[in-house]
């Protein structure tokens, strides 16, 4: 609340209060730790968003930032090495996308539990696609941990999620930046991340994926199951071929055409949707030299979305007070 002296009259009260802040996490795979060190700038600097929608890994970093874990993800990414993301590719035959997904989940269901979107502080949409109709769904109550799942569900990849009777796939796919969501909860200023910003740098999946076929380093609380190395080694195989480094001058591995085709979709969304609904600042660290399955790049990620955040933090400011010189009755 500011006090306002009108010259005319100096017992008039004007009532202003901050406009509504949203914060749109955009969907890029492992660039997506970016977010964290966005975040991370963001409360250094005491801007509060009072609605977060996140796409994809957007939606992961967003919703776990909200349950009060930032902290405990930050750790968990840079502790990423190639063997620990290995345990964490629970790579099957058949079925609809290359991996189940049940270790991540695990990972999510150990720190989140059964924490529900209805009791998180402030608003919250992950964004994911309905399989059968192709519609843009938010998701705004119910199990978070689900609805993350929901949310990076790449088709080909993970298994699509159902929620409600409907399949879920990766919501990048219809909207990478939700920039709409933020505002149609609510939102009179958004704040959007972008991880495309740069985005054709290296596509990064299989030229920078070294398959190793010995066992994983064994990092509690999320074992493997004793294995042996036979019984691991066909995975292994599997995904060194489908996404291990292509001989120079042959035709890309599946791997690298998924995460391309991805990158160009995204790429391509993105422009056109915030072309006709753009944000008040927009925030695009630049990354496009980091593939997209980059895990183990948390590190210089976590870093690059902190400078590019803190960078933009006077503009916010900036914004926040121009805004919030608009009396509560006049704003749109």
């Amino acid at each position: 609340m500011r006090l306002k002296t009108s010259s005319s009259n100096t017992n008039e009260i004007t009532n202003v209060k901050r406009p509504p802040l949203g914060l749109a996490l955009g969907g890029g795979v492992a660039r997506g730790w970016a977010h964290i060190g966005a975040l991370k700038a963001l409360i250094e600097a005491d801007v509060k968003p009072d609605i977060i929608a996140g796409t994809s890994i957007g939606a992961l970093v967003g919703g776990v930032y909200l349950a009060g874990k930032l902290d405990v993800l930050e750790n968990w990414a840079l502790a990423l090495n190639r063997r620990r993301m290995m345990s964490y590719m629970d790579i099957r035959w058949g079925g609809s996308g290359l991996m189940r997904g049940d270790r991540l989940a695990r990972v999510l269901n150990h720190y989140l539990g059964d924490t529900r979107i209805e009791d998180l502080p402030t608003k919250y949409a992950a964004v994911t696609c309905d399989l059968r109709t192709g519609y843009e769904v938010w998701l705004q109550k119910g199990a978070l941990v689900s609805a993350v799942r929901a949310s990076y569900a790449l088709p080909g990849a993970f298994d699509p999620v159902k929620i409600d009777g409907r399949y879920m796939i990766d919501g990048a796919l219809v909207n990478p930046v939700p920039v709409s969501a933020c505002r149609a909860l609510g939102a009179h200023m958004v704040i959007a991340v972008s991880l495309n910003g740069d985005a054709f740098g290296p596509i990064g999946s299989s030229h920078e994926l070294d398959v190793d076929d010995t066992l994983p380093d064994k990092v509690d609380p999320f074992q493997l199951a004793s294995q042996s190395l036979n019984k691991l080694r066909p995975d292994r195989l599997l995904l060194k071929s489908m996404m291990g480094a292509a001989p120079k001058g042959k035709s890309p591995k599946i791997g690298s055409v998924m995460m391309s085709t991805l990158n160009i979709v995204m790429d391509r969304i993105s422009r056109s949707r915030l072309a006709g609904d753009p944000p008040d600042v927009f925030v695009a660290p630049r990354i496009g030299h980091i593939g997209m399955m980059e895990f183990t790049k948390a590190e210089e990620l976590i870093e690059r979305g902190y400078r590019a955040m803190q960078h933009e933090i006077p503009l916010i400011k900036s914004v926040i007070e121009v805004l919030s010189e608009i009396p509560s009755g006049n704003s749109a």
